[in-house]
């Protein structure tokens, strides 16, 4: 099918009574998520373990499915992996912070910066599409359900104008969620690269939450809500291709970033309790408490000795004795997985698991 796709914004009203009620909800929770996540001391616990949860649950989109094992142990045995996919996972997640970082330096969100996190999350330096070819097609019949745009002239303009869309707030004073609907829809329609368009896109979606001041970390993934939900996602794509019904697409993607608000802050909330729990126990059976530990315990749900030393700054005789203490104690559990050691965060672990 061909669809023109505009240029933004476009001329079409997207203030309808539906959309403007779902934004109050929206916002509200958004906003608690954002109160929240800025409660627990070091911002880089919750960026760790969130984004290693959202790679996981994009890459599943693509059926790259790994297991929180190997996920957790791809984080301290890289650059050695377990598995393909949680290689894949732990570049997509590495990928998405490295992003981030690169923004808040830069103060703006470029198509130059998506290009790299393409790049880096799938290891191919072919960037963005410079030959026609590509076309999506329907998984259960192969049919053809929509042609991207096929030349590189196209692709550059479509880009550029979306780029301006994004860092120019002038541009349009739809809602900033809107807008995030909006260029997401954008984004998958221009279909840039030859691969990796969907989890590419689905980080843009947190980083221009980041950008817009919606959030001050990058913690809201919504991926799962859309794996939960993969048939309408691609329904409601297409349906704004075809009838340009913005509508339901826009409250998809708000119910998206609502039901994903509630549900990260409970677990933000569920992480601190144990991160409370865990302090005082540590401080009343323990003589080596500090912050320092504590956030060591919830960025790495799994941790090996030399690892632990490494991030505590201390010598492997000396990390291994409080790994042991701690296992003595409760706080963690020991296992072997192949030939070495893992500790294990077992309340952290199983917290995840419970809203996997």
């Amino acid at each position: 099918m061909d669809y023109e796709i505009p240029e933004l914004p476009f001329s079409v009203d997207l203030n309808t009574s539906a959309i403007l009620v779902k934004l109050i909800s929206t916002h509200r929770a958004l906003a608690e998520l954002k109160g929240i996540a800025n409660s627990i001391p070091n911002p880089t616990v919750l960026m760790s373990t969130l984004a290693l949860q959202e790679a996981r649950k994009s890459s599943e989109i693509e059926n790259l499915v790994t297991t929180q094992d190997d996920l957790y142990r791809a984080t301290i045995d890289s650059p050695i992996f377990h598995s393909r996919e949680a290689k894949e996972v732990h570049r997509y997640a590495t990928s998405l912070l490295a992003g981030d970082q690169a923004m808040r330096e830069s103060g703006l969100l470029t198509m130059k910066l998506i290009e790299k996190i393409q790049i880096q999350t799938l290891e191919n330096t072919a960037g963005f599409r410079r030959q026609g070819g590509t076309v999506l097609k329907d998984d259960r019949t192969g049919s053809v359900v929509y042609t991207p745009p096929q030349t590189q002239e196209d692709i550059q303009r479509l880009l550029s104008n979306l780029e301006h869309f994004i860092n120019d707030p002038e541009m349009s004073q739809w809602d900033p969620l809107i807008k995030m609907a909006v260029v997401h829809h954008q984004f998958e329609s221009i279909h840039p690269f030859y691969d990796g368009n969907g989890r590419t896109g689905r980080m843009l979606n947190v980083l221009y939450l980041v950008y817009l001041g919606l959030l001050d970390q990058p913690i809201l993934y919504h991926s799962r809500y859309i794996n939960q939900n993969k048939p309408i996602y691609y329904d409601l794509l297409q349906r704004v291709r075809i009838s340009e019904d913005w509508e339901p697409w826009i409250l998809f993607m708000l119910d998206a970033v609502e039901t994903t608000s509630k549900e990260t802050t409970h677990l933000i909330l569920e992480i601190r309790r144990l991160m409370q729990e865990t302090k005082v126990q540590l401080r009343q059976d323990t003589r080596f408490y500090s912050q320092d530990l504590i956030n060591t315990l919830f960025k790495h749900p799994y941790t090996k000795i030399n690892f632990f030393a490494g991030e505590m700054g201390i010598s492997a005789v000396t990390a291994r004795n409080q790994l042991e203490q701690l296992v003595s104690i409760g706080i963690l559990s020991k296992v072997r997985i192949g030939r070495p050691n893992y500790y294990v965060n077992d309340a952290l672990v199983r917290l995840f698991a419970s809203v996997d």
